[in-house]
């Protein structure tokens, strides 16, 4: 047997050159280090799995690790909804759980061991004055006039910040790099910087805190990182991941950067989606139209849609545009394989049979799933009154409108031909409160006697045993295929979707779905797929979340569109 060829794109193709040459003896160790200010996102798991699936291939390890450096923005909820989602996308880190946190006492000696070293001092410019003397993409900075410090007095300086004898912003560590470089972040970087905030972890033993470029490359280091693999706003950045790794003389992974996604009609950054927590524009970070991880957990994909979605997509080096079309056909042909068959009817309208026996009920058939004929049937229970979608009749029938109408006969699905005899409405409204059928008793099981044919068959539910439930019908959260492409000073909220979600209160489900338990998914026959909400549904009330429609029904299937440069 022919062994199945690894997928291989530059990342890599790195890490082979690197088992090649022996620069890391054939170890590879990845991490994955989300900072702790909001949930995790499908951004997000395009990197966990890649991050995690390198590790696996070449039977290495990976990490988990919380970059928790900032506590202003930082929340113990952030942490735990990180650790559940990576585990809920069957990820497993061992005992590898690190925070950047864990770690303070190390990369304040570090930052000690570089003013020793004096590749670094003590800033004390105003923002204003940094601002200035920083220079611009076009004007070279110019030297701090505290840069020339002797190290023993930066010493002490950096002390009495630690011991907080110093006002919050008032002074700042910085690396001792290039004022002339073009790189804007190798101008003396910022290390550390005082800010009296209470930390979750280490609580309200620090009140200086290392910047991230300062602690994220240590950490790799401390944790023995061969690969640290990161997205392309990061390219930049690897310059100063160099220098202060290569100037404390310590272990040195190699950066990687790829390109982040980016997904049609979705925001992925974390500060906007806070904002629409914040002002209540969605039900929280695991409101179902979000893009997080747990949003699409409530909503109903699984682990595997997402990981195979992650996987077709790839890795790239240019920023692209992935159509939301993409995500949503990993988790359709996944239920298309696995979700059991179920009818119900969303916006009901009475069918009366007239020519069918008052009181009789018969047990039709069903096909629980036609891709998986080990899954069986059912019995579905037939009437004399039944509920069908309003739009499967139209009283005076648009052109190519080929469900019911007067004098036209359908098929019910696995049960009979009924042709429309008329409409019966209120008198004083002028609405249609039944339609009044005959059907063809040889018809039982939608096949005709006598060769006839019709042109479309419509889904059923029993009246006398329906069970009532409550549906949420989601849709795009925003209506731009790129919602962040607005002219300068507009609200990207301005593309919000006023119609990206519909309650339906009184939604008619077969009786095989009595006994549905929160969290099972189905089909519902040409409806889509739903999922049960195991968060909304109380007391044996269950409610079901559209996953996704049968077919898509905004974008036509690519791969990816190259984004709009900045």
């Amino acid at each position: 047997m022919e062994e199945t060829a690894k997928p291989t794109n530059f990342i890599r193709e790195i890490i082979d050159s690197h088992n090649l040459s022996g620069r890391f003896k054939g170890k590879v160790h990845t991490r994955f280090p989300p900072e702790p200010n909001g949930y995790p996102h499908i951004g997000h798991a395009k990197s966990i799995c890649l991050n995690f699936g390198i590790a696996r291939d070449y039977n290495g390890l990976c990490n988990l690790r919380m970059d928790d450096t900032n506590p202003e923005k930082e929340e113990m909820e952030y942490v735990n909804a990180i650790i559940e989602d990576v585990k809920w996308l069957g990820l497993d880190w061992g005992d590898r759980l690190f925070y950047a946190s864990d770690y303070f006492d190390k990369i304040y000696a570090c930052a000690c061991e570089l003013i020793k070293k004096g590749k670094a001092y003590v800033c004390d410019l105003t923002p204003d004055e940094f601002k200035e003397y920083r220079g611009t993409v076009t004007r070279a900075g110019k030297a701090s006039p505290y840069r020339d410090r002797s190290p023993e007095e930066n010493l002490g300086l950096f002390e009495k910040m630690r011991n907080g004898e110093f006002p919050d912003g008032s002074r700042v560590l910085r690396g001792k790099i290039d004022m002339a470089s073009p790189n804007m972040l190798m101008r003396d970087s910022v290390f550390y910087r005082i800010k009296r905030e209470h930390h979750h972890r280490t609580l309200d033993k620090w009140c200086i805190y290392p910047m991230y470029d300062f602690a994220h490359c240590i950490s790799d280091s401390i944790e023995g990182i061969t690969h640290s693999i990161c997205t392309l706003e990061f390219e930049n950045n690897r310059p100063l991941y160099d220098w202060i790794l290569d100037n404390l003389g310590t272990y040195h992974p190699q950066q990687i950067e790829f390109a982040r996604l980016n997904l049609s009609y979705t925001v992925l950054s974390k500060r906007k989606l806070l904002q629409l927590v914040e002002d209540k524009l969605v039900d929280g970070w695991n409101d179902p139209r979000m893009p997080t991880l747990s949003g699409f957990r409530r909503r109903g994909y699984t682990p595997s849609s997402i990981r195979n979605f992650c996987d077709r997509i790839g890795v790239a080096k240019m920023d692209s545009i992935v159509d939301l079309v993409v995500l949503e056909n990993s988790i359709r042909e996944e239920l298309n394989k696995t979700s059991q068959r179920a009818m119900a009817v969303l916006r009901p309208i009475k069918i009366v049979i007239t020519n069918y026996p008052e009181g009789k009920t018969e047990e039709m058939d069903a096909v629980n799933n036609p891709e998986d004929p080990g899954q069986g049937t059912r019995k579905v229970p037939f009437s004399r009154e039944l509920y069908i979608e309003k739009d499967d009749f139209q009283e005076n029938p648009e052109p190519k409108f080929f469900r019911l109408s007067p004098g036209r006969e359908v098929r019910l699905r696995y049960a009979y031909f009924v042709k429309c005899d008329k409409a019966v409405k209120d008198p004083k409204t002028g609405n249609i409160t039944e339609v009044h059928c005959t059907y063809d008793p040889a018809t039982r099981g939608g096949d005709s006697h006598d060769g006839r044919k019709v042109k479309a068959t419509i889904h059923w539910v029993s009246a006398a045993h329906a069970i009532d439930a409550e549906v949420r019908l989601y849709d795009n959260l925003f209506l731009k295929r790129d919602p962040e492409d607005m002219p300068e000073g507009s609200d990207f909220r301005a593309n919000l979707n006023p119609r990206s979600l519909e309650v339906i209160k009184d939604a008619k489900l077969e009786p095989s779905l009595k006994n549905a338990q929160p969290g099972s998914r189905h089909q519902f026959e040409r409806l889509g797929y739903f999922y049960i909400d195991p968060i909304a549904s109380k007391g044996g009330n269950n409610v079901y979340n559209r996953t996704v429609t049968l077919k898509d029904a905004w974008t036509k299937a690519k791969s990816a569109v190259p984004a709009k440069k900045n």
